[in-house]
C-alpha cells in the first residue's frame, strides 16, 4: 500500500528564501535534533542541489535509521524533489513546491512512500504515515521561523 500526504505551511519570507531554507542541510539537522539526525556523507552542510546526495543517520521510534537521499529534480526557486536511493523504505519521494502568497511563501510538501516487509510493512505504514507527517510539520515550523 502506498501512503501519501500533503502539508501546507506559510513561510513569512520570499519564495527564494523559503526554497533555500528547505534545502538547507544545517536547518534540517537543527529541526531534527530530537532524533539525533545528522548528515554523515555526501552533502553534509549548506544547500543541497540537483543530482547531489546526502546520507542521513538518525533514531526514529527507537530504531537507528540510515537513509541516502538524492535531489532528483529542481526548478529554482519553485520546486525540488528528494527521493530515497537507499534506506528503510521500499520507495520514498518528497516533493517540495513554493508559491508566493502575498505575505510570504506557501510551501507545499507532498510525501509518498511504501514501507518494506509486505503485510508487516502495511501495518507499519499506519504508524509511519502520521509519524512522518509530524516530522515534516516540525521541520516546516523551523523553516518558517528561520531557525
Amino acid at each position: 500500500m502506498t501512503v501519501e500526504f500533503e502539508c501546507r505551511t506559510h513561510v513569512p519570507a520570499g519564495v527564494q528564501e523559503a526554497f533555500d531554507r528547505s534545502r538547507s542541510i544545517d536547518l534540517h539537522m537543527a529541526s531534527m535534533s530530537d532524533s539525533r539526525e545528522r548528515a554523515i556523507a555526501g552533502v553534509t552542510a549548506g544547500l543541497i542541489s540537483e543530482g547531489e546526495e546526502v546520507t542521513w543517520q538518525a533514531w526514529h521510534v527507537g530504531v537507528p535509521i540510515r537513509m541516502i537521499s538524492r535531489i532528483t529534480a529542481m526548478t529554482e526557486p519553485e520546486y525540488f524533489v528528494d527521493e530515497q536511493v537507499r534506506g528503510p523504505f521500499r520507495s520514498f519521494r518528497h516533493e517540495h513546491e513554493f508559491r508566493p502568497d502575498g505575505s510570504g511563501a506557501l510551501m507545499i510538501d507532498r510525501v509518498k512512500f511504501d514501507a518494506p516487509l509486505g503485510p508487516l510493512g502495511t501495518m507499519a505504514e499506519l504508524v509511519i504515515g502520521p509519524y512522518l507527517r509530524h516530522l515534516i510539520e516540525k521541520r516546516n515550523a523551523h523553516i518558517a521561523a528561520g531557525d
